[in-house]
């Protein structure tokens, strides 16, 4: 894993704003390494995972904080899944025939939607899910107008991903009390200057000091990133079961076993008449045979 897979997160004591700075090299390389994505959606998964791991940064929630859009153009389906543990994992559909530059929203073409879901490791706890209204022209603009809307938080977005890395920057304004009121207005200012080539390129110390060097920031420990999947056999298993025995018995009397591979990262299971048997606890090919005749 590269050493520049780090989340810095920051205050200011002089002014109502927190922050996050992320930088993603080895996770985003794990990504791509997996599936050869076209130039435009390459940047969208990109943008959307720097910006997950920043919306989750301030998140005291033991679960995943996931980002889905749902395309009915180019774009079928982008998801991106981080953890509070700070392991991410990305995948998307699209169409084969997708434009090299054309802008998100001809991408996303009409009735997309922009989902945002909190899934809480705790059995039996409550999913939590908003909808992003699709209103900006970059994965950031519409996720700052969401912030803005539904949660009330004031929040400046800076999102950039090229073929080595995914970063970004989180500038997100704090309820009264805290610093000086016009503070936000001189941080987002400041914040604004800051070049995609710095992002992209400079560590989070260096871009702390060239933006914010006359204010007083409280910077945090950083922590580590990393690509993790959390599929597994069991996994597996448990949506098998959830198929039933008639359809997994159709497939096997078909094709002799079953093979499931993670969109995520690119896994194989596969499942024989025998795995079958155990999983449902009896004969699902005979029972098959049995219906057909």
């Amino acid at each position: 894993m590269s050493t520049q897979d780090r989340l810095q997160r920051f205050l200011f004591d002089g002014a109502p704003v927190r922050g996050a700075l992320v930088r993603l090299d080895g996770a985003w390389q794990q990504v791509l390494a997996r599936r050869s994505y076209p130039p435009a959606l390459k940047k969208i998964i990109g943008e959307m995972m720097a910006a997950a791991e920043l919306m989750a940064a301030n998140l005291k929630f033991d679960g995943a904080l996931i980002l889905q859009i749902h395309g009915t153009g180019p774009l079928k389906l982008a998801v991106v899944e981080c953890n509070n543990d700070r392991t991410i994992r990305a995948t998307a559909k699209w169409d084969e025939a997708m434009p090299e530059n054309a802008p998100i929203q001809t991408l996303l073409g009409v009735n997309a939607r922009f989902v945002v879901t909190l899934e809480p490791r705790v059995d039996k706890a409550q999913t939590w899910q908003g909808i992003v209204a699709l209103e900006g022209d970059s994965v950031g603009e519409m996720l700052e107008n969401y912030m803005r809307r539904s949660e009330q938080l004031e929040t400046r977005l800076i999102l950039a991903s090229s073929d080595d890395t995914a970063a970004g920057m989180l500038l997100q304004k704090l309820p009264e009390g805290h610093g000086d009121p016009e503070g936000w207005e001189r941080i987002q200012m400041l914040g604004a200057t800051l070049r995609e080539d710095e992002l992209l390129g400079l560590p989070a110390e260096d871009i702390l000091h060239r933006l914010f060097h006359e204010e007083t920031v409280r910077v945090f420990d950083q922590e580590t990133v990393s690509f993790a999947c959390n599929c597994s056999r069991e996994r597996v298993g448990d949506m098998l079961k959830m198929l039933g025995g008639q359809e997994v018995g159709e497939v096997l009397l078909e094709q002799g076993s079953v093979e499931i591979v993670c969109d995520y990262c690119n896994q194989h299971y596969v499942y024989d008449e025998d795995d079958a048997n155990r999983l449902f606890d009896y004969d699902v090919v005979a029972a098959v045979r049995e219906a057909r005749h």
